[in-house]
């Protein structure tokens, strides 16, 4: 982790969310596993010029890097989990990165439905990508449900390839669903999963961006 920590208290959960009482204001700390989806994250954290602390979490064993149990932190067991900082831990990459979006307004789209645009986007990538990949992640899974899970995560790209006008997914301006796709063609990439134009001239792009290198390098990522 970038620092260390003291033992935090256990959460309450209030409307769903995990709260924990402090005696004291503390920085950020974003909960991740190296290339795990907590990486979009990680990035746009970045992106948006916030100051936070890292833990590393050892998602097979549930605990952190410095030996605390995660699902005391998180009681749903993975990553990302965003302590505020405030008492407050916020998970679901729908919603931390619409969160750093609505800290710096320049990582959504312009006009006025550029916030649900991105939510939809958003969506879109968590519930139709991400999700598909569950049966190359999960051991036993056949060789079929691997292939159909290939096809599927494939017709998924293509869909977004085929509606990117300009640089990134919103036209020439980054967005916070950028980040998160580039996770999905790291994973497509290592999985030999074929990725549809203009989606590569996309990926070499955003490993330019300042705060991608940033964050690979935090994680340790080539």
């Amino acid at each position: 982790m970038s620092r260390n920590h003291d033992p935090q208290p256990q959460p309450t959960v209030l409307a769903g969310v995990p709260f924990v009482n402090r005696t004291m204001e503390h920085a950020m700390i974003l909960y991740y596993s190296p290339g795990a989806c907590s990486l979009a994250d990680h990035i746009a954290l970045h992106e948006a010029g916030l100051q936070f602390d890292r833990v590393k979490v050892d998602l097979k064993a549930k605990r952190t890097e410095d030996g605390r149990d995660f699902t005391g932190i998180n009681p749903k067991g993975y990553v990302p989990a965003l302590d505020l900082g405030g008492g407050a831990i916020l998970t679901e990459n729908i919603a931390i990165l619409s969160w750093a979006a609505d800290r710096d307004p320049s990582l959504a789209p312009e006009g006025r439905d550029g916030r649900y645009r991105l939510l939809e986007m958003l969506a879109f990538i968590s519930t139709e990508v991400h999700k598909s990949f569950k049966p190359l992640f999960t051991p036993g899974s056949s060789e079929d449900e691997k292939q159909a899970a290939k096809d599927t995560i494939g017709k998924r790209l293509g869909f977004i390839a085929e509606r990117m006008d300009g640089d990134y997914l919103f036209g020439d301006r980054f967005t916070v669903a950028d980040a998160y796709l580039l996770v999905m063609l790291t994973w497509a990439n290592k999985m030999d999963i074929a990725v549809p134009d203009p989606l590569p001239a996309f990926f070499d792009r955003m490993k330019q961006r300042p705060a991608v290198q940033l964050a690979f390098k935090h994680e340790g990522l080539g």
